[in-house]
């Protein structure tokens, strides 16, 4: 069993060494100070973390993203839920949601700016309308999958419409609303880097605009390619937390059918 298990960790780590292996030879043979290589971008992640801005930045990033998430559960969620349940919501409010849905969240940037201005407003503004979709789209397909027996039978027994929702629509719905959360919270947080990226938006009262906005300064002032490496591995890491954080959550919430 030893063995067994020592057979899979050397194959979970024998391809990222050989690929950081082959990544720092080819860094090296290009002869180019500037081109991001392992060793190289150790030292600048170092150096970053240990400052204490990649950290400010990527919790400036976190808070727009969490704010904008909220907004947009608290809106996508409860008309989902209408959405599904009932035929004259969906009739009416379906054709708007698939006609803004296409409509990428980077492209009503213009707008946020000229209303809300270059600040945190704008940004989670981004957030919200990109992680509003998945939700509500979720939700009620969620809701239309319940048996209907389940919904007769409670019928049957004298529940009124809202008991009805609230004991056998919403448990009924919340693995594609758990679904809709995971989905939700990947595209929120690709659109904060985006909009960072594009607005190089300060905080309120100065301080680190993200960590979109701090690529976006390496990449147009600094041209430092290491820590914008940095960044991108960053980003990456913490979309993985998120999602496992998230899905622990939803155990927790739900045992009985959480991903």
């Amino acid at each position: 069993m030893t063995t067994s298990l020592q057979v899979r960790l050397v194959r979970g780590v024998l391809l990222p060494i050989t690929l950081l292996i082959v990544w720092q030879a080819w860094g090296i043979a290009t002869g180019n100070p500037r081109t991001p290589v392992p060793t190289r971008v150790l030292a600048a992640a170092a150096d970053l973390v240990g400052s204490g801005d990649l950290p400010l930045a990527l919790l400036v990033s976190l808070g727009r993203v969490f704010a904008g998430f909220a907004i947009a559960a608290a809106f996508a969620i409860p008309l989902g839920l209408a959405m599904g349940a009932f035929r004259g919501v969906e009739r009416n409010v379906d054709p708007l949601v698939e006609s803004f849905r296409p409509i990428a969240a980077i492209a009503i940037l213009p707008l946020a700016i000229l209303w809300l201005g270059t600040g945190t407003a704008s940004a989670m503004v981004i957030v919200a309308y990109a992680a509003f979709f998945p939700m509500v789209i979720n939700t009620a397909a969620g809701v239309k999958r319940i048996n209907p027996t389940l919904l007769r039978a409670a019928e049957t027994m004298g529940l009124g419409r809202f008991r009805i929702l609230r004991t056998v629509v919403v448990p009924g719905a919340m693995p594609s609303i758990a679904v809709g959360l995971r989905i939700a919270m990947g595209v929120a947080w690709t659109a904060i880097v985006a909009a960072e990226l594009a607005v190089g938006a300060k905080a309120g009262g100065g301080g680190s605009g993200g960590v979109g906005q701090m690529m976006f300064v390496f990449y147009s002032y600094s041209i430092e390619l290491n820590r914008i490496v940095v960044c991108m591995i960053a980003v990456g890491l913490v979309a993985l937390l998120l999602d496992r954080l998230l899905r622990v959550g939803m155990r927790l919430v739900m045992p009985w059918a959480a991903p």
